[in-house]
């Protein structure tokens, strides 16, 4: 793992391939019931569609005598997404380091001007970033469903993808997202992956045996919040409550996993994503924030 060394007890790397494991046991280890939602193992393993030295290559950690207190995968020039350790919450000189970091283009993070940071938690991160005039982005909700009791069937037809249906759930995703380039490639590339070992992907198929939606589901472990991410509906079939189907089928999956409770976080400008949550028992919490610094 390449460090930058500095004056300060914490320090900057970017992983290796060989070192993605490290990184994802630690998202996992950070999981809580009841904590603020952040980057999530499965956010990594989605992104590791792009092979594993790419993921790498996105990946920030900052740690401290060897112990990795803080990930960010960079999403773009332009965007950070971070967790960090539930105990370095308050810590200032992590909260500090971090926040350099992140303004700093030449600290390899982000690049110069417009940017965005997704940083979800309360604390001395966020505080620092505000007073040297970062400003609150648009408002995001995170979704949670608990799992403690049973989950009612989603009257849809769901089937785990495995190589034979790779390309219903290929052909789903791009038909839902538009300008995706996800492919067949990209989906054995994300299913080699570390994460993907805690994952399921799920096809629904209407009455007439199309693929109408489909989503994929990170566990973290049992006992620990699962993960939604993504999910969507072909542009073709939208408007039947297919939504809602594959997002309780999600939730099934994830307690059978073993999950605590399915959590997804919706943007508060899209209430029709919202509204199919709560449909499928998804509860919304307060709603949380990104930071952006205007270029």
């Amino acid at each position: 793992m390449a460090v930058f060394d500095r004056e300060m007890s914490i320090l900057l790397g970017t992983p290796g391939a060989g070192d993605l494991d490290e990184v994802v046991r630690a998202l996992v280890e950070w999981r809580q019931e009841g904590a603020s939602m952040q980057l999530h193992s499965g956010d990594v393993g989605f992104y590791w569609q792009f092979g594993p030295e790419v993921t790498a290559a996105a990946l920030r950690t900052w740690s401290r005598e060897g112990r990795i207190l803080g990930v960010g995968l960079v999403d773009g020039p332009e965007l950070v997404r971070l967790a960090i350790a539930p105990e370095a919450s308050k810590d200032e000189e992590l909260a500090r380091q971090m926040a350099d970091d992140v303004t700093r283009p030449e600290r390899g993070v982000l690049s110069a001007g417009k940017a965005h940071v997704e940083a979800l938690w309360g604390g001395r991160f966020r505080e620092l970033l505000q007073e040297d005039g970062w400003e609150l982005d648009e408002p995001w909700i995170p979704m949670v469903r608990d799992l403690s009791g049973p989950v009612a069937g989603s009257g849809l037809r769901v089937e785990v993808v495995g190589p034979e249906r790779v390309d219903d759930r290929v052909a789903v995703h791009r038909g839902a997202f538009a300008g995706s380039k996800f492919s067949v490639e990209r989906w054995r590339a994300m299913a080699a992956g570390t994460p993907y070992a805690d994952a399921r992907c799920l096809v629904g198929y209407n009455d007439q045996g199309d693929a109408v939606a489909a989503t994929t589901v990170w566990s973290a472990g049992p006992g620990k919040p699962g993960l939604l991410e993504p999910l969507g509906v072909h542009s073709d079939h939208q408007g039947h409550g297919y939504g809602r189907a594959i997002a309780g089928a999600a939730a099934a999956a994830l307690r059978d996993m073993g999950s605590s409770s399915a959590t997804v976080c919706a943007e508060g400008s899209n209430a029709g994503a919202v509204a199919t949550y709560r449909s499928a028992g998804f509860q919304p919490q307060p709603e949380v924030r990104d930071l952006r610094r205007v270029g």
